[in-house]
């Protein structure tokens, strides 16, 4: 059992311990040794659900990479493909089997769909004539995926995309779906708010699948009193933005992929990001972010300042432990301390990598890059200067900075002043064009069609009333106490986290969130309201994506006293600014000749 998903009031762990089930059953319909064949971005989820010693008891001896051409050797009877729902994949599955009919004996192959079967990708193995090949031919519901104790995700990282540029809901059914397997397991929300176009497809998607299934599910007593549906257009301000939180600032500068980040790749991202530096990192290989939190989980919530201290407080009181063992006389005391000492020595070996992580990043954040980077960033989101071209930008596009750099603020800029005049939009365009590359065309026109970039279409600009009516600027902010996470600047708190602590609907709430984004806001009460008062626990899900430091701001408001709610986050991707605009990223290729 993970016990890192079962510490709060919601149990995840259940969640967790059906998808392995479900995983078990499958391969046990195929009997005899195995090899899996891994679509390379499901390993990482899949590392979250089923180590490989859950494999092993099952008879899975080896494990591949799909990749083109022919398979690696081995002594197995099942070859099992466990993949996305992709054309371009079905292709390179039918390469591996095809070769493997002309080199090798005969093996049973089978094919394992996430999270759902596609009837086109069955066509498109029947056109290459391996269809009949497979013995079996099923889907595994992965949808949301337990990372924490108060966190899922679908880690479907084109969901925007799709839902903003290609015009495709699947990532919204899927969402429908994985909502309506946590109701089955948890009882079903009476309770769902929403707000923009994507969250009330979701609803109406999960009410057609509960009529659908009416009479079929069991009377749970429900353990979530309301669901809360945030379409990621309704806050494009804050993922732009650098987070400031320390988990936050690890994914910005590390990048956490499912719970695990590459402190090799750290001197690099150094290097490219915010100026040059000959440091390496101590840290070796992945580090496992479940690990890290042995210390204390106060201190990745906590803004970077904050956390610093909180690290040294933690250094002492391992030690003041560690010398406890002087005072063990009887054999009783011995014997608490011995069992002690395993959680003991795992909390200093993450204080160890706490210490190594804070020295690298606090080199970054002290740099007069990351400074000047900042101020520009808090400049926009005050209001100063957002109507004309930014000299800062000027200066990095001139000095050649990173292309996703300038891209964030250029976006975070239009965010903030409800659109650019039009020289100032056309000067940005044809700046980039010109010293990055016309083929980042197409790039532009992506932010413009997901309303990141545009042309100012009024002269009223509805962020600064925001800003004010709903309190995410703070001028006087005691660092120890307020939200944690100002992602957006050193006193901004994220626009998306209050929608979540006003659900209760008051009318001043809804006339300003009306101002955020011209989707209309909608209630549904599909049953009886859930608990009254205290203890309420609220799912919010962030549809499009969610950062490390709204994260970090629904956990503080589950800390409050004052507050009775416990807030549970749910998201189709955890993501930070330069993840979410290279979704959105294309290049023009030179047509060969």
């Amino acid at each position: 059992m993970a016990s890192h998903l079962s510490y709060g009031r919601v149990n995840l762990n259940i969640l967790r311990e059906v998808a392995r089930k479900e995983l078990r059953e499958f391969l046990d319909k195929c009997a005899g040794s195995k090899a899996i064949v891994w679509d390379e971005h499901l390993t990482g989820p899949f590392g979250l659900i089923a180590q490989y010693s859950l494999l092993k008891e099952h008879e899975v001896e080896k494990m591949f990479t799909l990749k083109a051409g022919q398979l690696p050797v081995a002594d197995v009877k099942n070859i099992i493909f466990l993949v996305r729902p992709r054309l371009e994949l079905m292709d390179i599955i039918a390469q591996n089997v095809l070769s493997e009919d002309k080199h090798r004996s005969r093996r049973d192959f089978h094919i394992l769909f996430v999270p759902r079967r596609s009837l086109l990708c069955e066509q498109r193995l029947k056109e290459q004539g391996v269809l009949g090949s497979f013995h079996h031919r099923e889907e595994y519901s992965l949808d949301l995926i337990p990372f924490d104790g108060d966190l899922l995700s679908m880690e479907a990282e084109t969901a925007f995309r799709e839902c903003y540029l290609e015009n495709d809901q699947t990532s919204l059914y899927h969402a429908a779906k994985g909502l309506m397997t946590l109701q089955a397991l948890y009882g079903s929300i009476p309770q769902i708010f929403g707000k923009g176009e994507s969250a009330r497809h979701v609803a109406n998607m999960m009410l057609r699948m509960k009529r659908e299934f009416t009479g079929c599910q069991n009377p749970i007593l429900p353990v979530f009193d309301t669901l809360l549906l945030l379409d990621r257009n309704v806050d494009l301000l804050t993922p732009l933005a650098t987070q400031l939180t320390y988990e936050g600032l690890i994914d910005e500068i590390y990048g956490i992929q499912n719970s695990k980040c590459n402190s090799d790749k750290f001197a690099q991202k150094k290097n490219n990001k915010f100026g040059k530096s000959t440091c390496s990192s101590p840290l070796q290989g992945y580090l496992k972010m479940a690990k890290l939190l042995v210390v204390s989980t106060e201190v990745v919530n906590k803004k970077f300042r904050v956390s610093s201290p909180l690290i040294s407080k933690e250094s002492f009181t391992i030690s003041a432990h560690f010398k406890e063992r002087h005072n063990a006389k009887t054999v009783g005391e011995i014997k608490q301390f011995v069992s002690q000492l395993p959680h003991m020595q795992a909390a200093r070996s993450s204080l160890a990598n706490h210490t190594s992580i804070a020295e690298l990043i606090k080199d970054i954040t002290t740099s007069d890059e990351f400074f000047d980077n900042l101020t520009v960033e808090q400049e926009f989101m005050s209001g100063i200067e957002t109507d004309k071209v930014s000299v800062y930008t000027e200066e990095s596009i001139t000095k050649k900075d990173p292309l996703i750099k300038i891209l964030r603020l250029v976006c975070l800029q239009s965010v903030c002043n409800n659109g650019l005049k039009q020289k100032v939009l056309d000067y940005y365009k044809r700046e980039i064009l010109q010293t990055y590359g016309y083929e980042h065309i197409l790039t532009l026109n992506n932010l413009e069609k997901s309303g990141l970039l545009k042309l100012q279409s009024s002269s009223r600009n509805n962020y600064p009333t925001i800003r004010k009516t709903l309190r995410l600027w703070m001028d006087d902010v005691n660092e120890q106490h307020a939200f944690p996470p100002p992602p957006q600047g050193v006193n901004l708190q994220p626009a998306s986290v209050s929608p979540a602590s006003t659900a209760s609907g008051k009318r001043i709430y809804l006339t300003i969130v009306s101002m955020i984004t011209n989707k209309h806001y909608f209630l549904c009460m599909p049953g009886p309201i859930g608990q009254q008062g205290e203890n309420r626990v609220t799912l919010v899900f962030f549809l499009g994506g969610v950062t490390y430091a709204e994260i970090a701001a629904l956990r503080f408001l589950s800390q409050m006293e004052d507050g009775g709610t416990e807030y549970i986050i749910a998201t189709t991707k955890l993501m930070n600014g330069t993840s979410w605009i290279k979704s959105l990223m294309d290049r023009l290729e030179a047509a060969p000749f």
